[in-house]
C-alpha cells in the first residue's frame, strides 16, 4: 500500500481508528480487526486513552503484540475521562504518557497527539512539556487534533526554531464535512503539516447503509439517531452513490478516494468493527478519481 509521510514517520494512506476498541467491540473483535489490517498492508493505528473507556489502547498493545514494531502507534491525551480531568498542562501531559505507554506495552508511542485545545494551558507549556517527551525517547512525533488554523499557526510560533513541534493535526473531514478547507488545510500545507481526517465516512452517511426515507438499519451506528439523517444530506448521499456506481466503485470507495485526492492527507483512518470492513477500506487504496469526477463530488456536496 502507498504511504505518505508524518513527520519522519511512514504511514500508510489507509490506516485504522482504534475507537470502536472496548466499546462497540471486545478482545476478541478487536483481535480479528487488528490482524486483518496487519494482513492488508495497513501499519498506521491511531488511538486515544479516552476510547473504550480507556480500554482501546490496552486491546490495541494487546492484539498488536510482537508485531508493535512493524506498525506506527498513534494515541490522543487530553479528554477527561475516568477520574481523570484531563488538559494540557506539563504535569497532566507527563503522567498521561506514563498510563497510554502502561496500556499500549510499549516503550515509545510514533505520534503523541493533543485531543483538543486547552484554554486554560498556553500552547507554549505543552509543547515544551511534549518536547521533553520527545527528548527522553518516549515519543517520536507530536500532533494536535480538533484546532483551528488560528490555533495551528499559534503553536507554529510557540516552537522554537529547530525544535520539535506539530506535525500533525486531526479534525473532522469528509464529503459533507469541509470545514477544514476554510483554513486548516491551507495551514498544514503553508507548514508543511499532515492533515489526518476523522469521521470520514461522515459518521456512517458515505457508507451506503442508510437510504432517504428509512430507518437506519439495526445495530448501526445511526440508529436511534435518524435525525442526522436530513433531507439535504441524504440527497447528497444518494447522488453520491449514483455516481459511485457510475464509477464502478463503491461509496465508501468514492469517500476515501476523495480525501486521498488532498496531497496533505497523510491517512485516512476510518473505524472498523469486523475483518471485512477494514478489507473493504484497505481496498479504497487503488481508486484514483479523475478531474471530472471530483469536479462532479464538488457540484453535489459545495464547500
Amino acid at each position: 500500500m502507498q504511504t505518505r509521510r508524518i513527520g519522519e514517520l511512514d504511514v500508510t494512506v489507509v490506516g485504522l481508528g482504534c475507537n470502536n476498541f472496548g466499546g462497540r467491540i471486545d478482545a476478541a473483535a478487536t483481535d480479528a480487526v487488528v490482524g486483518a489490517a496487519l494482513e492488508e498492508g495497513i501499519n498506521f493505528f491511531d488511538t486515544a486513552d479516552v476510547y473504550g473507556g480507556a480500554r482501546s489502547e490496552e486491546l490495541l498493545g494487546r492484539a498488536l503484540g510482537s508485531r508493535r514494531d512493524d506498525v506506527v502507534v498513534a494515541t490522543k491525551f487530553g479528554m477527561a475521562y475516568g477520574e481523570h480531568a484531563g488538559g494540557a498542562a506539563p504535569a497532566y501531559v507527563r503522567t498521561a504518557v506514563e498510563r497510554s505507554l502502561q496500556r499500549l506495552g510499549t516503550d515509545r508511542i510514533d505520534l503523541y497527539q493533543l485531543h483538543a485545545p486547552d484554554a486554560d494551558v498556553p500552547i507554549a507549556e505543552t509543547l515544551a512539556a511534549l518536547r521533553d517527551l520527545v527528548a527522553q525517547g518516549k515519543v517520536l512525533e507530536i500532533g494536535c487534533s480538533n484546532f483551528t488554523d488560528a490555533q495551528i499557526a499559534e503553536a507554529s510560533r510557540a516552537t522554537p526554531s529547530g525544535a520539535p513541534g506539530f506535525v500533525s493535526v486531526q479534525n473532522e473531514y469528509s464529503i459533507l464535512h469541509r470545514e477544514p478547507e476554510d483554513g486548516v488545510l491551507e495551514a498544514c500545507d503553508r507548514l508543511g503539516m499532515a492533515f489526518l481526517p476523522y469521521f470520514p465516512l461522515a459518521n456512517g452517511l458515505l457508507t451506503g447503509k442508510y437510504r432517504a426515507g428509512e430507518a437506519a438499519p439495526e445495530g448501526t451506528r445511526l440508529a436511534g439517531r435518524e435525525r442526522e439523517m436530513t433531507e439535504d444530506r441524504m440527497a447528497k448521499v444518494g447522488a453520491l452513490s449514483s455516481l459511485a456506481a457510475d464509477q464502478g466503485c463503491t461509496l465508501v470507495d468514492l469517500a476515501f478516494a476523495w480525501l486521498l485526492s488532498r496531497d496533505v492527507v497523510a491517512s485516512v483512518i476510518a473505524g472498523a468493527t469486523s475483518a471485512a470492513q477494514v478489507r473493504a477500506n484497505a481496498a479504497t487504496a487503488r481508486l484514483r478519481l479523475d478531474a471530472d469526477v471530483l469536479k462532479r463530488i464538488d457540484e453535489i456536496a459545495p464547500r
